[in-house]
């Protein structure tokens, strides 16, 4: 059986979460991993089940009880965020508090976030503008592949080839329902090789012919595209 990179890291997740689920039926407390893995796994699930976002979310937030996991984890995952498949197309999911609020002091050894500014690492090089055609808002993170992002989001995509968005790492961007909204893009760099994210291209960016499948892909699965070219918007 052939499986794309994108399918090989559900099934890896898959597995993970699985093994959390043994290791929780037999009476252990979870550690951070291990919780991630089964609230990830729960919105992939609810998203392939049909049900819409914000099911999606309410499921992976009581799917597991602060006393299923070892002290401290909750202050380890104040989130989690997920890319799943909805009917309309993919998102990122961002589950807030998914073990509910934590209690008390960290426990030794764990993590203490420091919230500052962190400056994008790459000129900004490009900028469109980014109308989201959906009835649900979109989030897009700093290194996401852009012109593989949400179908429902129309803009240049051929401009948005190679690219994400001129921001810091781990940053995200949200379009609101309707809202169109313009952004700065810079190129991606290091290699240059692209794999997972929606498959339209799953290699190198500037191999020959790279950009002409994705595009046609793209223009097959019904990606919407300002310019209105080819079965675009």
């Amino acid at each position: 059986m052939r499986l794309t990179p994108t399918e090989r890291d559900r099934l890896l997740l898959f597995s993970a979460a699985e093994l959390a689920r043994a290791r929780r039926s037999r009476g252990l407390q979870l550690n951070a991993p291990e919780a991630t893995a089964i609230i990830s796994d729960t919105v992939i699930e609810a998203a392939r089940d049909g049900r819409r976002l914000r099911d999606a979310v309410d499921a992976a937030c009581n799917v597991l009880a602060p006393e299923d996991v070892l002290p401290g984890v909750a202050a380890l995952v104040p989130e989690v965020w997920v890319e799943a498949v909805f009917d309309d197309g993919s998102r990122l999911v961002v589950v807030p508090e998914p073990l509910g609020p934590p209690h008390g002091d960290l426990i030794p050894g764990s993590v203490h976030p420091v919230h500052e500014d962190v400056p994008a690492v790459t000129a900004q090089t490009a900028e469109i503008a980014v109308h989201n055609a959906s009835e649900v808002p979109i989030s897009v993170t700093s290194h996401f592949h852009f012109f593989e992002v949400n179908p429902r989001l129309s803009f240049d995509r051929g401009a948005a080839y190679g690219m994400r968005l001129a921001i810091g790492a781990g940053e995200a961007v949200r379009f609101d329902p309707g809202a169109t909204v313009t952004v700065g893009l810079a190129p991606i760099g290091g290699e240059r090789v692209v794999i997972g994210f929606a498959g339209l291209v799953d290699g190198p960016l500037d191999a020959p012919g790279a950009k002409d499948a994705a595009l046609a892909k793209a223009r097959a699965t019904g990606y919407l595209d300002s310019t209105g070219e080819g079965d675009f918007a």
